[in-house]
Order: C-alpha cells, then structure tokens, then sequence
C-alpha cells in the first residue's frame, strides 16, 4: 500500500492560488498514477485531475482546465497541484489518491485529504 499525505491546503481569496502537496511513501512511487479528487460538503467526491506514472500527461476535469495543473517529482516521491484563479466553486476537501496499472480504472490508495477554503 502506498502511503498518502496531502499538505497546503488552507483559505484564500477568490482569484487566488495554492499549491497543494501529495508526500507518498511505503512503495515505489513511479509505479503508481496520481490523481485529486475534492469533495465539498452534501456533495459526491469528484475527479479533479490526473497523471501518468511518468508524468508525460494529465487529465483534468472541464472546470478547473486552465486554472489547476498537476505535475509530480518522482525523486522526491511527491505530486503537486497548483491552483490558481480559485473560484468559490473550488472549496472542497481534497483527496490525493494513487493506482498502478494492475488496478484498472480504480483508485487504490487515499490521502486524508486537506481542507480549502476560498473567500469572496
């Protein structure tokens, strides 16, 4: 089981940024897709994004193209979204989460997600 920790979260004002952090550790991290999700209250979590185990690609959900942007440091074991032009849409918990290839379209391993808040 890859081990998740998702940090940088917090509050800031609409039209801001933060960049939120997914330490991962327990098994070789380049083997393992990265993905967000968010979930805001009385609401389903959603998919946020994605990336390859390489980092060669990544998928975004319509809303937040342009705006967020996932990368990740397979030397230091981390993925990273960026987020900017917050909108008061975007407040939510997000969650990182981790797959190998094995695993097919399902998410196997979570974070405990961090809070972020957008002012208006």
């Amino acid at each position: 089981q890859l081990q998740l920790v998702e940090s940088g979260g917090g509050l800031v004002q609409a039209g801001g940024s933060l960049r939120l952090s997914c330490a991962a550790s327990g098994r070789t991290f380049s083997s393992y897709a990265m993905g967000w999700f968010r979930q805001a209250p009385g609401k389903e979590r959603e998919f946020v994004a994605s990336i390859t185990r390489s980092g060669d690609r990544a998928y975004y959900e319509d809303s937040v193209k342009g705006r967020f942007t996932l990368s990740r440091d397979n030397a230091k074991n981390t993925a990273y979204l960026q987020m900017t032009s917050l909108k008061p849409e975007d407040p939510a918990v997000y969650y990182c989460a981790a797959r190998t290839a094995a695993a097919g379209p399902d998410w196997q391993d979570w974070g405990q997600g961090t809070q972020v808040t957008v002012s208006s």
